[in-house]
């Protein structure tokens, strides 16, 4: 599992902008926080979605104790995709099983098996050191449960670790699994009742990968995973594609589904949902030292160009009715057009918009992007920086002169690359001025451009 750190930092910050978030947003802001009906932090990590009739369950781990350890899987239920409630859990710990809140319980899937009009739910079953690497496998006849545990152990008596379930249209069902301490990947198929496996259908040898999931589209199969790379994403070559029309294989190996440098957009696959001739792609965004901070990316998949890609996309929409999606459209000031201060300098490089960086902000430099024009609510604007260290680093926002936002900015990988942070701003009706890296003695990321949406 891929784990990573911040986006906003400081608790008040933190709990203005999810309640503000909970309020009124209508479009997903990949990397904000995401907050169900009561205003809370959506805590379901590791996602699985089911689809019942009209509404959508949304599986997770319950990381609000910011542990490893297991507290809960977690349910959401939700008609849009959008406005999730929280549902009672679905499994909780039970001591002395390896189900235990001494013990790990990761990526929790869910399908329906007709046969026996049972919800079954399978997991990544571990123990706190990741010695065991099992899968779990729990019941229940709604789809919140709450699911009563069956078990735990190796299928077919090898290593599972980063799992997902796949249910085809015949309704056989099968386990997608990283195995052999990683360096296998398996696709296995369930028993008739989903309670266990039967037998390994596919294995892609020395493959690496882990955190998987698959779309059907068209009569092909897209297999989702990323490759395995501990706690941090690596700098190179990071997510793969293979497709097969059968789920026996063979496979082929298709490019990454967003460029390498992207590294996924600092991201995790999840779970991959299907919408329409598109789909979506519900990924994580790790926070190890602070789990239950980390956020949700959720980015659009095409396969305009023929082979699946992200979509990059600060704010977007979802159509489920016409199996659609739409990404919203701002406004883009440049950095460099700015008024610099201090040590604030401006450098040039191939990898920013314009080809010019604003760098050596904080630590006495500020630069002051001015007539920012706002619609007088709160509105997402999209901070484009780079960050070339190994750590994070962060840059004070302010609107008009006011208080000042601390806000994270992730590593890039390269100081010639740029990533997106979200937050949302008050602006005035009219022009605004939004300030950067002022009264912070740190140097924050090098300031490549905002864009500014509507929407908020």
């Amino acid at each position: 599992m891929l784990a990573l750190r911040r986006i906003i930092v400081g608790p008040l910050a933190l709990i203005a902008l999810a309640r503000s978030v909970a309020s009124v947003d209508t479009v997903i802001v990949p990397g904000a926080p995401w907050t169900d009906t009561s205003g809370n932090l959506i805590q379901a990590h590791g996602a699985g979605i089911l689809t019942v009739g009209s509404t959508y369950y949304w599986f997770g781990e319950d990381k609000s104790a910011n542990s490893a350890l297991f507290k809960a899987v977690s349910c959401y239920s939700s008609n849009d995709l959008l406005t999730w409630s929280r549902q009672n859990n679905a499994l909780t710990p039970i001591s002395g099983t390896s189900i235990s809140s001494s013990n790990i319980v990761e990526r929790p899937k869910v399908i329906f098996n007709k046969n026996n009009n049972q919800y079954v739910m399978w997991f990544h079953s571990d123990t706190s050191n990741y010695g065991a690497a099992m899968v779990g496998v729990a019941t229940a006849s709604s789809p919140c449960g709450p699911y009563t545990y069956k078990g735990s152990w190796k299928p077919l008596g090898a290593d599972s670790r980063d799992e997902s379930i796949f249910q085809d249209t015949a309704q056989t069902a099968y386990l997608l699994y990283a195995s052999d301490n990683n360096q296998n990947f398996k696709i296995t198929q369930l028993d008739s009742n989903y309670y266990n496996v039967t037998s390994t259908v596919s294995e892609l040898s020395g493959a690496t990968l882990e955190a998987p999931g698959i779309i059907k589209r068209n009569g092909v199969y897209y297999l989702f995973a990323s490759h395995t790379s501990g706690f941090v994403p690596p700098y190179s070559e990071y997510y793969s594609v293979h497709i097969s029309s059968s789920l026996h294989g063979p496979w082929t190996s298709q490019a990454d589904i967003a460029p390498e440098s992207s590294r996924t957009f600092y991201s995790q696959n999840a779970y991959d949902l299907p919408l329409g001739s598109n789909g979506i792609y519900m990924g994580d965004r790790w926070r190890p030292d602070l789990l239950g901070s980390s956020r949700y990316i959720w980015l659009p998949i095409s396969w305009a160009s023929g082979s699946p890609q992200l979509v990059q996309a600060d704010v977007w929409s979802i159509n489920l009715s016409a199996g659609t999606y739409s990404v919203a459209s701002g406004t883009t000031y440049e950095a460099e057009s700015g008024t610099l201060s201090g040590s604030a300098k401006v450098a040039s490089g191939s990898g920013f918009s314009g080809g010019k960086v604003v760098g050596y902000l904080g630590h006495g430099g500020s630069v002051q992007i001015k007539n920012v024009q706002g619609n007088g609510n709160g509105q997402w604007v999209a901070v484009y920086y780079a960050n070339g260290d190994s750590t994070y680093r962060n840059v004070t926002v302010s609107v008009n002169g006011g208080s000042s936002v601390l806000l994270d900015q992730p590593d890039t990988g390269n100081g010639q690359v740029t990533l997106s942070v979200p937050i949302k701003l008050n602006l005035n009706n009219g022009a605004n001025t939004i300030t950067f890296g002022a009264g912070q003695s740190n140097y924050a990321g090098d300031l490549d451009k905002i864009i500014v949406y509507q929407q908020g």
